[in-house]
This record gives C-alpha cells, sequence and structure tokens, in this order.
C-alpha cells in the first residue's frame, strides 16, 4: 500500500511539473509575439528594457512637431565630440545659451523637424578644434586665430574666433543613418578680454563690426574646406555657416546671429545672407541709442510690469528682461526676477501675484518666461506658450 501511495504521490508531482511547464511556454510564446506585434508599425528603432537593444544605435522619440528626433549609442545619448571647447574662458554665460538655441532655431529653417534626425557633432573633434581655435603658429600651423604680433594695446592682434559648434542632421537607411546635411556656428568675438603678463590684470580690446565680419567670412571658407576633407563627408553634402555675433562679458543678454551662407557641393561658400536678429536687453538705459530701438514700445509695458511687481513686494533685487527680435518682430521674451525672499509661502505668493498681473503688461501671441531666484537658486518660473492666455506657475520646492 505504501508503494502504491508513492506511486501515485509521484505521478500527481509529475502531472503538476508538466503543467507549469505547458503554461510557461504558452505564456513565454504569446508574450513574444504581443511583444512584437506592438512594434512592428514602427519607422524608428527605440531603446527598450533588454541589455541587447543597448547595443547599437537607436532614435528617440519626439515631444512635439517642433523638435528633433535624437540619437542614441549603445544605450546613451550620442554627445558632442568637442562640446564645450572655446578659445577663451567664457565669462558670458548668456552668450553660449543663445548660440547653442539660435543654431538649432536656423537649422529647423533648412532642415525640416519631420524629416531629418539631430545628431551632436561628431566629426570635428576635441584636439581639431583646440587647435582651429588656437593662434596660428610654427606650432600650431592650422589655427584659425591671428598670430600674436607681440603687442599689449589696442594694435594687437585679438581672437576673433571664440568657438564652433556642429550640428549633424540624419535620415534612416535601413538600420544605419545616413547623413544629410551640416550646419556649423561660428561665434566671433566683439571684444577680446587678454592679460599683458601671465596672471596679470584683465584689459579688454573691442572689435570693430568691419574686422569681425570680414574676419569671419575669411575663417567660414576656411573650415568648410577643411570639412570637405573630412572622412565621411561626401562633396555633396550640404554645409551651412551661421555667425553669430557675441556680446560683451558684462552684457545682460547674449548676441546675436547676422549672417549665413552655405556651401551646396565642393568647397567654396555663395553668396552671404543676413540675418537680422537681435537681442535687447529690459528695461533700456536713459539716455542710449536703445531708446530708438525696435523694443522701445516693449520697454515701457517692461517697466509698468517692474513697477507694479516692486511695489506688491518691495524685497525685490532686480527686474530684466532679454527680448530676442527678429527684424522688427518679436520672437519671445525671458524675464529674470531677483529675490530676497526665503519663505517657501512668499515664493508661492509672488509667484501667483505675478501670473495673475503680467498678462496686463508683457505681450502675448509669442513664449515668455519668467525666472525667480534668490541667491539659494532657481525657486519658481513661470512659462506663457505663443498660443497660451494664462501662465503656468512651478514652484520647485525642496523635500
Amino acid at each position: 500500500m505504501r508503494a502504491v501511495k508513492w506511486l501515485s504521490t509521484i505521478g500527481v508531482v509529475a502531472v503538476l511539473i508538466a503543467a507549469l511547464v505547458f503554461f510557461g511556454n504558452f505564456f513565454s510564446k504569446n508574450s513574444s509575439s504581443v511583444s512584437n506585434s506592438s512594434n512592428s508599425g514602427k519607422t524608428t528603432t527605440t531603446a527598450t528594457k533588454s541589455s541587447s537593444s543597448k547595443k547599437g544605435i537607436q532614435i528617440t522619440e519626439k515631444n512635439n512637431d517642433s523638435s528633433y528626433q535624437t540619437v542614441i549609442k549603445n544605450g546613451r545619448y550620442l554627445t558632442s565630440k568637442a562640446r564645450g571647447v572655446s578659445a577663451t574662458q567664457q565669462n558670458n554665460t548668456y552668450n553660449q545659451v543663445s548660440f547653442e538655441n539660435g543654431l538649432q532655431d536656423f537649422a529647423k529653417e533648412h532642415f525640416s523637424t519631420s524629416k531629418y534626425i539631430f545628431q551632436e557633432g561628431q566629426y570635428l573633434t576635441t584636439d581639431t578644434a583646440n587647435n582651429w581655435l588656437d593662434r596660428k603658429s610654427n606650432d600650431n600651423p592650422t589655427g584659425l586665430n591671428p598670430e600674436d604680433n607681440g603687442k599689449t594695446d589696442n594694435s594687437r592682434n585679438p581672437i576673433y574666433l571664440q568657438t564652433i559648434e556642429e550640428q549633424d542632421f540624419m535620415t534612416k537607411d535601413g538600420n544605419n543613418l545616413k547623413l544629410n546635411g551640416i550646419v556649423l556656428g561660428l561665434a566671433m568675438n566683439t571684444q577680446d578680454t587678454y592679460q599683458k603678463e601671465q596672471y596679470g590684470s584683465n584689459y579688454t580690446q573691442d572689435i570693430s563690426n568691419a574686422d569681425r565680419i570680414q574676419q569671419g567670412k575669411q575663417m567660414a571658407n576656411e573650415v568648410v574646406k577643411r570639412y570637405r576633407n573630412m572622412s565621411g563627408i561626401s562633396n555633396d553634402i550640404p554645409i551651412y555657416v551661421a555667425m553669430y555675433s557675441q556680446s560683451k562679458d558684462d552684457s545682460l543678454a547674449g548676441g546675436s546671429f547676422y549672417s549665413w551662407n552655405v556651401s551646396k557641393s565642393g568647397n567654396n561658400l555663395g553668396s552671404w545672407t543676413d540675418i537680422k536678429d537681435q537681442t535687447v536687453v529690459l528695461p533700456m538705459q536713459t539716455g542710449t541709442g536703445d531708446e530708438k530701438s525696435v523694443a522701445k514700445k516693449l520697454n515701457k509695458s517692461f517697466t509698468s510690469f517692474s513697477e507694479n511687481i516692486q511695489s506688491f513686494f518691495p524685497n525685490l533685487s532686480s527686474v530684466t528682461g532679454q527680448a530676442s527680435y527678429e527684424g522688427n518682430n518679436l520672437k519671445g521674451l525671458v524675464v529674470d526676477v531677483s529675490t530676497q525672499f526665503y519663505s517657501a509661502t512668499e515664493i508661492e505668493s509672488f509667484a501667483n501675484y505675478i501670473a495673475q498681473s503680467a498678462p496686463n503688461y508683457l505681450p502675448t501671441g509669442v513664449p515668455v518666461k519668467i525666472k525667480i531666484e534668490a541667491s539659494t537658486g532657481m525657486q519658481a518660473y513661470l512659462i506663457q506658450g505663443s498660443d497660451d492666455s494664462k501662465y503656468k506657475v512651478t514652484i520647485l520646492n525642496s523635500y
């Protein structure tokens, strides 16, 4: 009897094991078929949770129609090979932000976000960029900035070219990406900061518009020739060049793009086209030429806005703005509000008050961003989109 019971028990266990194996295989096959069928309609390769999917090239999804898809390689965002390289130290952070954002806006006019994939620059390396941005010398024959003539006054040869930014635009070619065009941004100095002796005092040398433009054109032609000799860039890949004028170190706004060109094939650029962009700092200073600028009307309403919020919350350090124009048309406005507030309730009340007050003074129909900052960092920001009638308030709380 014990043997019969023992055999019976073994039989039951065997049946259970067989059932588990059967259903395990069933669900495994079905879950695989569901996963495959859900991805069959996608035209781009995206990262998944499996470790094998992190190998090779993947493409991010788009958040909106105005943004590009971007490139991921081996599970990591593909960064620029020459990011952050500049001829001298960048003392005005506004320049870097407006240069990079403006270059992307320029690129969108020539490479549609619905057709092309954005890739950070992969052809200009850090070492090459450093050599190009350095002065030309016996040790560095590829330097684009002029040789040091040994002078320490305004007759010295200044650093004209501050930085080069490369943006690549790709299309899908089977499982690979194919280069379809390059956009280059050349940031030119309007003022060069230098030292007469190592670790000595800083001096500044202004650069005239005529010299900046002339030097920029020569450098742009040389840069295009050098890109044509790089591996992977064929003779018929269009190379666009956008010239950027840096603002001075003490400016409260970034610079602006002033001209562009394109080499559709070969080493030569075509005719230069002017870009009538400008950034105006608000409030404008009384008694200066700014009073005749395109932002005269906006300056008046901005001043009223500043007075209004300062009367409500008197502990404000400053209220400044950066208005970006394309010709006579306002493209956007960024407002910086510096405050001495530390209380979370004060920040929240102040931000909500600005959200109610701003529509009465600041423009509509264009993007407006208001940042509220204290000595400890940003406390809140408000955003109004070009199609919005109200501001969205975000309080940056700590937990």
